[in-house]
């Protein structure tokens, strides 16, 4: 028998401890290994719980316990997962987690102590909960040069985005919606700000690319901007708006890496990806496009991803599993700025439709203009040619100063 220790019990480390509990009898068929679960640390007490006499609150317990061979973190946040985590890798017990913040922003240096000690650091349930990824990208597709990678990775600014996009809901509403249902928490920045978002994004750019790609690398926009008006002239252009985290390798070996809401068409495999689920799409060279779609979150569907990874490790006790990247810097990212895209422009002025269509024409390329059924006499949308974001920046500056307000910006995808 392997033993194993979880360290947390929230919503996925009980689902953990449930599933391997559960399905005891088929992980061993598969493992050929039966696999134990010796502590499960917590500094909170559980004694009606039917695994009451695993409980512990010292964490020595399980880093002194020779017997412990793979330690799921399930705890979130980077202290003290990170320290644990360290610790359990430096006395040769391999580790898995489901702790986005966590790979994300030591993922690097965690993976070079667990390659120095023979063991492994796996991470399936970090980016897409149940939804199967790092395996595929770092297994099924190696034989592929990643092109792209982008996806709606957050399931509560997807919920969100759904009810307005098919309700007419505002993003007010549709948030106490989210949170009523459980889908978003009581302070819901990590999600409507895109922080969430962009340590997954970064996380799949460092094991496609082969460089720690940090968070704070990663230009991050959430939805919080985005009105019902917005949503209406995309229907109009037709596509959708979803919050997308896109990481892509350009000519010049830089990233262009970003989380931020896009105007998708409607024809895009990531446009009908709604409510709580997520959806990945990976451009290879070889494959194409594939498309990963799931819930990437909730209680079994990450704890089941959590499960497979301590399968994987206890049939690699002996061997690592070749998982890997190297520590990366900022060069590694074209600078935000830099980067080109076209965009969709919402604006309002009291001036003459025509000077207004002239204005921004003028000053971007390619101008289009789109049009809503009962739009404000003093609201013009438009869609522009592809333009680097400095110029763009410059040019809403020109159009701003002529008496034309600019209230929405947004990329618009290339996928």
């Amino acid at each position: 028998m392997v033993q194993a220790a979880v360290m947390g019990y929230g919503v996925v480390g009980s689902g953990v401890v449930e599933v391997l509990t559960e399905h005891r009898d088929s992980i061993a068929k598969r493992t050929k290994e039966e696999i134990g679960i010796k502590y499960i640390l917590d500094i909170r007490d559980f004694p009606d719980s039917p695994f009451h006499d695993k409980f512990t609150k010292s964490f020595d317990d399980i880093l002194l316990d020779d017997e412990v061979r793979v330690v799921a973190e399930v705890m979130g946040g980077v202290h003290p997962a990170y320290e644990f985590t360290k610790q359990c890798l430096e006395h040769g017990k391999s580790v898995v987690t489901s702790n986005k913040e966590l790979v994300a922003t030591k993922g690097a240096e965690l993976l070079r102590i667990a390659k120095e000690n023979n063991v492994n650091y796996l991470f399936e349930a970090s980016v897409g909960g149940g939804i199967p990824i790092i395996r595929p990208l770092s297994q099924c597709l190696a034989a592929n040069d990643v092109i792209e990678v982008a996806g709606i990775l957050n399931g509560t600014t997807n919920f969100i985005l759904t009810k307005m996009i098919r309700e007419n809901m505002s993003f007010e509403d549709a948030l106490a919606m989210a949170q009523q249902l459980g889908y978003a928490e009581r302070n819901p920045a990590a999600d409507v700000e895109g922080h969430d978002a962009g340590r997954k994004i970064s996380i799949l750019a460092s094991l496609v690319y082969g460089k720690h790609v940090y968070p704070e690398y990663v230009h991050t926009q959430g939805i919080t901007r985005i009105t019902l008006q917005d949503v209406a002239y995309a229907a109009s252009w037709g596509g959708v708006i979803k919050l997308i985290g896109q990481v892509k390798r350009l000519e010049d070996q830089t990233l262009d890496i970003t989380v931020e809401p896009m105007l998708i068409e409607k024809s895009s495999q990531l446009a009908n990806v709604d409510d709580v689920f997520n959806g990945i799409l990976v451009r290879g060279d070889s494959t194409g496009d594939v498309v990963f779609y799931g819930k990437g979150a909730g209680k079994l569907p990450t704890a089941s991803a959590v499960v497979a990874d301590i399968m994987d490790c206890v049939k690699h006790l002996k061997k690592r599993k070749y998982l890997d990247w190297v520590d990366g810097d900022a060069s590694l990212v074209k600078p935000y700025t830099q980067t080109v895209y076209a965009s969709y422009l919402r604006v309002e002025s009291q001036l003459d439709k025509q000077k207004i269509i002239a204005a921004v024409s003028d000053v971007f390329s390619d101008v289009r203009e789109i049009v809503r059924a009962n739009s404000d006499d003093q609201e013009l949308a438009f869609v522009t040619g592809d333009m680097v974001v400095a110029d763009q920046e410059k040019a809403v500056a020109a159009i701003e100063a002529t008496g034309i307000h600019v209230l929405s910006k947004i990329r618009i995808a290339d996928f």
